[in-house]
């Protein structure tokens, strides 16, 4: 593809950024003025840009399913940064995201602003993310997770961990499988993953230099949580998911079953 369509392709996903880093600094402004913003107008603003930045991306997004109308906590794999952004823009989400990200220049403080939740690995602060959780799900505001932990190549699913839903079963508040897959003449797409030592960069020039890429995003049957054990639930979100990727399902473990 030649140099000057891709460096279109970046210079509009760049003028996105601005919006968003402008969006945030007048949340900022809120913050400093004492006005009062809640979590619905934040995540209505996060849609909104998540929207404009889907847009700029390199994929032609299908959307199978029906996309719920009350608060769910929702659950899908993890190939790529770009699943914040494809699958932010389907419904007002917040999301939860490692501690790291919060560091990062511009990215780091776009999503604060945007209400996400971080957590620290092995820190020990289980118990002070589930309770910022379940007040997040108690005050009818969705939540978007990705319960294996990190990204994939998109060829295979890890284990969902089931610590992550404790607020779901707490709050009572259904699980929303969701499967994201992206393709590529047919298969599945190499350059989509952002994985190992990849860095954004590099990345987008990776995904601007070839032609459009194809996206699968199928929102699943919701999963009741009433009642449910956290290691059954993640396996039965688990399993929807990789049904809904690869057409196949794992026998059930019996710590899942118990």
């Amino acid at each position: 593809m030649a140099r000057g369509r891709v460096y279109a392709r970046i210079a509009r996903v760049l003028l996105v950024v601005a919006l968003g880093l402008s969006m945030a600094a007048i949340f900022t402004l809120y913050e400093r003025l004492r006005i009062r913003h809640s979590m619905v107008r934040r995540q209505r603003w996060s849609r909104f840009f998540m929207q404009r930045l889907s847009n700029a991306l390199p994929f032609r997004v299908t959307v199978h399913g029906t996309l719920p109308t009350q608060p769910t906590l929702w659950v899908s794999n993890h190939v790529s940064w770009t699943d914040i952004a494809l699958l932010g823009q389907l419904a007002p989400l917040s999301f939860l995201s490692k501690a790291e990200v919060r560091t990062w220049p511009i990215a780091g403080w776009l999503a604060l602003k945007a209400g996400t939740l971080f957590i620290r690995r092995g820190s020990g602060d289980s118990q002070l993310i589930r309770r910022q959780m379940t007040q997040h799900l108690r005050g009818n505001s969705s939540l978007m997770i990705f319960p294996e932990g990190t990204t994939t190549d998109g060829r295979g699913l890890r284990t969902f961990h089931g610590r992550l839903l404790a607020s779901a079963v707490e709050t009572e508040i259904p699980l929303q499988p969701v499967a994201i897959r992206y393709l590529r003449n047919g298969e599945i797409d190499p350059l989509a993953p952002f994985i190992g030592e990849d860095d954004l960069l590099s990345h987008l020039m990776r995904l601007f230099s070839h032609d459009v890429g194809e996206v699968e995003i199928h929102v699943l049957t919701p999963i009741p949580s009433a009642g449910m054990e956290r290691a059954a639930l993640a396996f039965q979100a688990q399993e929807a998911v990789r049904r809904a990727l690869f057409g196949v399902a794992e026998s059930v473990p019996e710590s899942a079953a118990a």
